[in-house]
């Protein structure tokens, strides 16, 4: 016959479910059951923390109302911990993330454009030449990654 386990958790662990609690110590956070503990992580590991409040959530021993209420993180932080460690698995969580690429602006669109520039032409005009957003190409002139004139034409007006 099965003997039930009383939810007893030693001093300073706070309790997440009656089974399971958590406890910081000298910088390591330790996740136990009952009074075993489970899973360690350092306090500022937080792929770690994220793995494991996962796999809690996915196997079914807390709900995500648990690990909102003890460790005061955002419900959809947990919904997207969940998704990814079910997509991806435990690997997910160390994987680099993906990044958007050259965009629009390569090397070549950028010296076509330089060139433009420098013969006079404004942002609006080089930017429709080359097929652009005027606001791509002043977003890379704010960067530096082409050079454009600040000098303003002056309209042909008269002074009387």
């Amino acid at each position: 016959m099965a003997q039930l386990q009383l939810p007893l958790f030693a001093e300073g662990v706070t309790p997440i479910t009656r089974d399971l609690g958590v406890a910081c110590q000298d910088g390591k956070v330790i996740y136990f059951y009952g009074t075993l503990p489970v899973f360690t992580h350092q306090q500022s590991d937080v792929r770690s923390f994220r793995l494991f409040t996962s796999q809690l959530y996915a196997e079914g021993k807390v709900r995500q109302s648990d690990i909102v209420r003890t460790f005061g993180v955002t419900p959809i932080s947990v919904k997207r911990a969940v998704k990814l460690y079910r997509e991806h698995g435990p690997g997910g969580f160390w994987k680099p993330r993906r990044a958007r690429g050259a965009g629009v602006l390569t090397a070549e669109v950028i010296e076509q454009a330089q060139a433009l520039l420098d013969q006079g032409q404004s942002v609006p005009e080089t930017a429709r030449a080359l097929g652009l957003q005027t606001g791509t190409l002043r977003k890379a002139g704010y960067a530096g990654r082409v050079h454009v004139s600040t000098k303003k034409k002056r309209l042909g007006r008269g002074r009387s």
